[in-house]
């Protein structure tokens, strides 16, 4: 059996995910900030197959390499790693954005991802097989205003993973990115402070994604024969058409 490793488990895509993977009987490593919500996915899959939980901040460098440092045998051969964890924060004109806010998109978007990767590829390289899902954003593609250092840092996430593909290739280790538009997560939520008012209109007047649309896409990619790497996969909801134009009269 295989064995992923996923970051940023507790909620949306990451959640969804492991539920979905569970179903292909491939054991699981879940990391995210919430303990609690770890423990009760783990309860929920453990029915099914092996799950490892580690509960650790991914912007806290020392953190990440020694909680990954700290898995058991049975969990140190990582065949998946779902780079799944990250936040987007305030939504302003770059004049008027909050530094801390800039700072947390880019400390969890793009050094928590390389932090974590750091600490996995050299195994897969040992191994000289695996396979790297990066979860980026249409925002990586398209830049809409007053997001611009979240798009930036979904950017980042576009060059690393091609970046990943290329000094990987000679490993035999796949690497491929996924880009979804609007899905229906804590993601508004997160990115308002929890401002209902502001967060719940986002998904209002269409159809968005689903946290389970996105988990039965990397589902797929992972599943697909070794000579098959999906490299790089732009998703939306039909209703959207770019970042910024959305139909809100179709649902």
């Amino acid at each position: 059996m295989k064995t992923a490793f996923i970051t940023g488990a507790t909620s949306g895509i990451g959640k969804s995910t492991a539920i979905e993977l569970a179903k292909h009987q491939i054991n699981l490593i879940l990391c995210g900030r919430r303990k609690e919500r770890l423990l009760a996915l783990k309860e929920e899959l453990e029915k099914q197959v092996q799950v490892h939980i580690l509960a650790f901040d991914i912007r806290d460098r020392e953190e990440t390499l020694k909680q990954i440092d700290s898995l058991p045998d049975n969990f140190k051969n990582i065949d998946i790693l779902i780079n799944n964890a990250g936040n987007a924060h305030g939504l302003d004109p770059i004049q008027e954005g909050n530094i801390d806010d800039w700072d947390a998109m880019i400390d969890i978007n793009v050094k928590g991802l390389l932090y974590v990767s750091k600490a996995i590829i050299p195994g897969m390289v040992s191994r000289q097989s695996g396979h790297i899902i990066n979860i980026g954003s249409i925002a990586a593609k398209s830049v809409y205003p007053n997001g611009g250092v979240y798009c930036a840092s979904k950017s980042a996430v576009d060059a690393i993973n091609t970046g990943m593909r290329i000094d990987l290739n000679k490993h035999g280790i796949r690497v491929g990115a996924i880009h979804p538009g609007l899905v229906a997560t804590e993601f508004s939520e997160v990115r308002f402070k929890g401002d209902q008012q502001k967060a719940i209109p986002v998904y209002e007047g269409y159809t968005p994604l689903s946290a389970e649309d996105i988990a039965d896409i990397i589902a797929f990619v992972v599943t697909r024969p070794y000579h098959v790497n999906i490299a790089d996969l732009v998703v939306y909801p039909t209703a959207q058409a770019t970042a910024s134009i959305i139909n809100k009269t179709s649902v």
